[in-house]
């Protein structure tokens, strides 16, 4: 297996045994970024110091005194996220020289549990949007078809994953930004309830308390392995010390889970629904009671109000920072459309927020978890913002995002899982979505599921070498 191919488990046995170093692996990384990297543009910054972590990460390892379980594992982080001495520039020309003097909280977590920083991936202008472009930057393509998106705004992070740079990256997600990306490129990812993995010391909050962070990886075991780290209680954020989790150690079998397979008359991609009802037989196969069904609750009120969220968390910036000028116009014209929203439209607008929670925290009482495609749309042309027309409809921009807005609302977790590609290859996911607090459950059923159908087994052509059916 070539080092490339490790997973972060993997990696970790490998440190062990003296099989691998931190610095032999950094090495071998950075050269398969230089050289591939350019086909799909995910890195914008590589860390400088990344050399030097993994230096005295090696050092910690020979002398049996890592600092943590991520001891000399290289992770990419998303251009949103504040790591010490490097840019976080959010995809935009506001915040280019924006270079951070500390690591905000969950990549504090992270390095102080042994993890390198390895560089910084790309993300839509304010990671407000479903694919990953910006005029910083420019566009990322998705490692299975250049050409195509990777999804967003953690569209940078996923395609780093997915083509063999990192074993893990770190993303946000406010509206779907994990789930979709790592739908789009096969990836597991993990969208935590509100409050889980606490935030402080980052960039300014456009989407109230929606935005999570989370991990994105090729195994769920990953997945598992960085939110043991990044999640917990932490004065500096208040909402993460409000909850247990209820569901630890519960038996992930023979649960109720409801699956909506569309919403209303939103049209959804024909590959989509065929694999995402494989996977609901997949599910019922281990044992769970599997129901096709409506959610149980009504997303009318709140998804009105979310088309005010981003606009007005914009229209902030815009009174705040004089730099907003050098923003593209697209975002500009956002923020004008956020100035005209008025404070009292606003504010009920923040009472259907708590009533959507108040429903979905009632509907928990009746089922286990939700199922539901992750996206509406197969990956569309890289450089475009939204796909005109799903399945023959047109469509608006949110048009493909219309199963994930409502689980930041509500502030549940969900895990992002892959289920069988389409006919062309392409990868299709799925999301279980839990009761607050259910990582652990979630991560329960996603692990199984995995094991039943065979987790990752295929890379996408263009960074496949000749172990590519064989890596584990």
């Amino acid at each position: 297996m070539e080092i490339w191919q490790y997973d972060a488990v993997s990696l970790a046995q490998a440190y062990r045994e003296k099989r691998l170093t931190p610095v032999l692996v950094v090495d071998a990384l950075l050269a398969r970024i230089d050289r591939l990297d350019p086909l799909i543009n995910a890195f914008v910054a590589i860390a400088p110091d990344c050399r030097t972590q993994a230096e005295e990460s090696a050092k910690r390892i020979e002398a049996g005194s890592p600092r943590g379980p991520l001891e000399g594992i290289p992770v990419a982080v998303k251009d949103s996220l504040c790591v010490a001495g490097m840019t976080a520039s959010w995809g935009t020309r506001v915040f280019a020289d924006n270079v951070c003097d500390a690591d905000e909280l969950p990549i504090r977590r992270l390095r102080d549990a042994g993890a390198i920083m390895i560089g910084k991936t790309n993300t839509s202008e304010f990671a407000v949007e479903g694919y990953t472009a910006n005029a910083l930057f420019g566009v990322t393509g998705n490692p299975w078809n250049p050409d195509l998106t990777p999804g967003g705004s953690s569209g940078g992070p996923v395609a780093a994953v997915a083509a063999g740079f990192v074993p893990v990256a770190i993303g946000t997600d406010g509206g779907g930004s994990i789930r979709r990306p790592a739908a789009y490129t096969g990836l597991f990812g993990l969208k935590p309830t509100i409050g889980r993995v606490p935030r402080d010391g980052g960039l300014p909050q456009l989407l109230l308390d929606f935005e999570v962070a989370g991990p994105l990886a090729r195994s769920l075991r990953d997945c598992r392995l960085f939110h043991s780290v990044l999640a917990g209680p932490d004065p500096a954020d208040p909402r993460s010390r409000r909850f247990a989790d209820e569901n630890a150690g519960r038996d992930a079998k023979g649960l109720r889970i409801l699956y909506v397979e569309r919403f209303a008359d939103a049209p959804c991609d024909p590959a989509i629904l065929a694999s995402c009802g494989r996977a609901a037989e997949h599910l019922a196969a281990l044992g769970h009671n599997v129901t096709g069904g409506k959610l149980p609750f009504d997303l009318g009120a709140f998804s009105r109000f979310w088309s005010h969220i981003a606009p007005v968390g914009l229209a902030r910036l815009v009174r705040e920072i004089p730099a907003m000028t050098k923003a593209s116009e697209t975002y500009l014209a956002m923020a004008e459309k956020g100035k005209a929203v008025a404070v009292a439209e606003f504010a009920a607008g923040l009472e259907t927020v708590d009533r959507l929670r108040r429903d979905v925290s009632l509907a928990f009482q009746n089922v286990d978890l939700i199922m539901l495609p992750s996206c509406a749309a197969m990956p569309w042309p890289a450089d475009q913002a939204w796909p005109e027309t799903i399945d023959g409809q047109p469509v608006g921009p949110r048009g493909h995002a219309v199963y994930t807005g409502w689980v930041n609302g509500a502030g549940h977790p969900a895990v992002a899982i892959p289920a069988e590609p389409s006919d062309n290859g392409m990868p299709i996911g799925f999301q279980l979505v839990g009761d607050l607090g259910s990582e652990s459950l979630l991560m329960d059923v996603a692990e199984a599921f995995e094991a039943h159908t065979g987790g990752w087994r295929r890379w996408p052509k263009l960074f496949s070498g000749p172990e590519e059916n064989d890596v584990r």
